[in-house]
C-alpha cells in the first residue's frame, strides 16, 4: 500500500512541475521589438534618442543589430549606440562598442569622432581617479584608463588634425597631462611630508623631466628645495630656489607655507563639457 502512495505522489509532483512550467512560458513577457522591421526598429530607436531616453535608446539598438547584423542600417545603429551607451553612463559597453566599429569600419569618415568619443569614455571610465588624484592616499591610484583615454585624444589630433574634434582633444590632452602631473606632485609631497626626502627629490624630478611646463612645475620646484634643505645640500637647494624665484617670486615657499600651503594647482576636470548630442557627419 505504502509504494503506490508514494509512486502516485511522485506523479503529481512531476504534473504540477510541468504544469508550473507552461504556466510560467505562457506569462513569459516577450521582447517587444523582437521580429521588428528594421525600419520601424530604427525609428523607435531614434526617437528614444531624441527623448534621451540613452537606455531604452541602447536595447533597441542592440535588438536591430542582433537581428539585422549586416544590413544597411547596421552602421549607424552601432554609431547612434555607442553615443547612447556612454549617455548612459555605460562606458565599458561604449569602448566595446566603438571598438567593434573601429574594427569594422577602420576607414569610414566619421572614424575620428570615434576616437575622440573613446577618449570621453576611458576618461570615464575611471572617473574615481578624479576624487583620488587629490588625496594624499597614493597606493589606490589607477592611471590606466586616463592615460588610454590620453592616447585616444592624441589619435584624434596626430591623425586628424582637420576634424571638428582635434582642438577639442588637444585641450584635453593639455589637461590630462596636468592631471597626471599634479598626481606625482602629490605623491612627492606625500614622501616630503613623511620625511623621505630622498624619494620626493626623485619624483618631483620625475615631474619636471615628464611633464615640463606643467601647471605643478612650480610646486615641483618647491619640492625640491624642501627636500635639498632637509639633505643638507645648499648647493642644489640654492639652483632651485632661484630658479623658483625667477618663475613664481610669489611662490608660498617664500612666505614658509610650502608644502603646508594647499596647492595652487586648479583642480581640472577634464572630462567635463562633452558634446551635447552625437555629433557625427549622419
Amino acid at each position: 500500500m505504502r509504494r503506490p502512495l508514494i509512486l502516485l505522489l511522485l506523479v503529481a509532483l512531476v504534473l504540477s512541475m510541468s504544469g508550473c512550467g507552461s504556466i510560467s512560458k505562457l506569462w513569459k513577457k516577450k521582447d517587444p521589438n523582437e521580429g521588428q522591421p528594421v525600419e520601424a526598429l530604427y525609428d523607435k530607436a531614434h526617437e528614444y534618442m531624441l527623448e534621451e531616453r540613452w537606455s531604452s535608446a541602447t536595447e533597441t539598438w542592440q535588438r536591430l543589430i542582433a537581428q539585422y547584423p549586416y544590413g544597411p542600417y547596421t552602421e549607424q545603429a552601432l554609431m547612434e549606440m555607442a553615443y547612447a551607451e556612454f549617455k548612459a553612463g555605460k562606458h565599458d559597453d561604449a569602448v566595446s562598442t566603438i571598438d567593434r566599429f573601429i574594427r569594422t569600419y577602420p576607414t569610414h569618415r566619421n572614424i575620428a569622432y570615434f576616437y575622440y568619443l573613446r577618449g570621453l569614455s576611458n576618461a570615464s571610465r575611471n572617473a574615481i581617479f578624479l576624487a583620488r588624484v587629490f588625496s594624499l592616499q597614493t597606493s589606490n591610484r589607477d592611471l590606466s584608463t586616463p592615460m588610454q583615454a590620453y592616447n585616444d585624444f592624441s589619435i584624434v589630433v596626430e591623425r586628424y588634425p582637420n576634424s571638428r574634434y582635434a582642438a577639442d582633444a588637444s585641450r584635453r590632452m593639455i589637461e590630462l597631462r596636468n592631471l597626471f602631473a599634479k598626481h606625482e606632485l602629490d605623491t612627492a609631497v606625500y614622501y616630503l611630508r613623511r620625511g623621505a626626502d630622498v624619494a620626493a627629490v626623485t619624483r618631483a624630478k620625475y615631474l619636471l623631466e615628464t611633464y615640463p611646463q606643467s601647471a605643478a612645475q612650480n610646486d615641483a620646484v618647491a619640492t625640491l628645495i624642501v627636500a635639498y634643505e632637509h639633505l643638507g645640500n645648499d648647493t642644489l637647494a640654492a639652483d632651485a630656489k632661484r630658479v623658483l624665484q625667477t618663475n613664481e617670486p610669489n611662490h608660498p615657499y617664500f612666505s614658509g607655507d610650502w608644502p603646508d600651503y594647499p596647492s595652487t594647482f586648479r583642480r581640472l576636470n577634464p572630462f567635463s563639457g562633452e558634446k551635447s548630442g552625437a555629433e557625427h557627419d549622419d
